[in-house]
């Protein structure tokens, strides 16, 4: 064999929103991409802000020497010092630059995180249904995802978080909002969610992290703000990007934080910023930190996203699909009309529908739909979705 057992096994499983974006590049090949529908892979569909564009041709244009050399793993300061005044205001926590650590992506500050704060055998619980890759990144650095029920709309339950808790408890790791439900957890839930590990971290003389990961925080509809973990409990660390809500996903640029409040958080912080290096990321891009620093409050505008979910929520009712409505984040996770989700997913798929399987995120019986798509991708979708319906419940 010429790679690992491990490898081999993770390419056999490889994740079913890639397998069905290749698919659907082959079906576009096929039929035409106007015949195909694919709703698979979270790309935003919107452009970056135009003063993304004016300020990195000023960028590249500035003859300055040293732009593009190696700095500090943490990121440029000034960079950081952007982040902690932005994450400071959001998470109502005093923070410096010397809190922040800049990353490739979210994806990046996470393996940082996991890589800084596990040993072997370490347990991180996630609520279901969880982003496919939360599972390799524990498994990166030695951990075991632990997996735990939500609520029917997709809330915490709070009551299989603590049953799960044991001796070998590391993190609670969270996605706000979530992909793929695009739920929003309330203030009270986080803060009694806080109340719990900090009962079970004094009881098992052990350290219990909570970790946020929020790339979509600014992806939010209907008047609805993502909490502040920091605010709701003190051993508490933000992941998050600007690939959505400045649509630069291929750009990998993103941060992760430490709260201020977590006592002797310098000696985390240094683990991080090792962790940053020896996992071969060594920093951040240079010319994404310099562009980032000078867009805060810049980001995309989400009414395309609102009107496809509102229309997408809608049209999937009326065809008489289950599915909570979103409050943030581009997907829809509506249930199945049968238990076997990879095989609806197969006849969408006869129809030119691409959909990935819930079975993907941990919860069969649903699937995910991205609605970062152009508005006629949904509106010429709906009908072949009301006739795939109709099969199940009639016209």
């Amino acid at each position: 064999m010429l790679v690992s057992k491990k490898m081999a096994e993770a390419a056999r499983s490889s994740s079913w929103i890639r397998q069905m974006f290749e698919e659907g590049s082959r079906l576009a090949k096929l039929h035409g991409p106007e015949s195909v529908f694919d709703f698979s892979i979270g790309n935003p569909n919107v452009e970056p802000p135009a003063k993304f564009r004016e300020i990195l041709h000023e960028i590249v244009a500035d003859p300055s020497p040293g732009k593009h050399g190696y700095m500090s793993n943490a990121g440029y300061e000034r960079t950081r010092q952007v982040v902690a005044s932005r994450v400071s205001k959001e998470q109502g926590v005093a923070l410096t630059a010397d809190h922040v650590v800049m990353t490739v992506g979210a994806a990046g500050a996470l393996n940082v995180i996991l890589k800084a704060i596990l040993d072997p055998g370490d347990e991180v619980i996630v609520p279901v249904p969880y982003f496919v890759e939360y599972g390799s990144y524990v498994d990166n650095h030695g951990g075991v995802l632990k997996p735990v029920s939500s609520t029917p709309d997709f809330d915490l339950d709070l009551d299989a978080i603590k049953s799960a808790i044991s001796p070998r408890t590391r993190a609670v790791l969270l996605n706000m909002p979530n992909n793929p439900t695009g739920r929003v957890y309330s203030f009270d839930t986080l803060r009694e969610l806080g109340g719990l590990l900090a009962e079970s971290s004094d009881a098992l003389a052990r350290v219990i992290y909570l970790i946020s990961d929020e790339p979509y925080r600014r992806i939010v509809y209907d008047g609805v703000e993502v909490p502040p973990v920091m605010s709701a409990y003190r051993y508490a660390l933000v992941a998050s990007s600007y690939s959505k809500e400045l649509s630069l996903a291929g750009e990998r640029i993103g941060y992760a934080v430490a709260s201020s409040a977590i006592p002797g958080v310098q000696e985390l912080m240094a683990a991080l910023v090792t962790a940053n290096r020896i996992l071969g990321f060594v920093n951040a891009p240079a010319l994404m930190q310099r562009a980032v620093a000078r867009l805060e409050g810049v980001q995309v505008d989400i009414s395309l996203y609102r009107r496809n979910r509102d229309a997408l929520w809608q049209g999937l009712i009326e065809a008489g699909y289950q599915v909570v409505k979103p409050q943030g984040a581009f997907y829809l996770f509506p249930r199945s009309p049968i238990e076997d989700d990879v095989a609806f997913c197969r006849e969408l798929l006869e129809h030119l529908v691409l959909a990935v399987p819930g079975s993907g995120f941990g919860l069969a019986g649903h699937f995910r739909l991205a609605y970062c798509v152009s508005p006629e991708v949904v509106d010429r979708a709906l009908p072949v979705f009301g006739r795939v319906a109709a099969k199940y419940w009639g016209s």
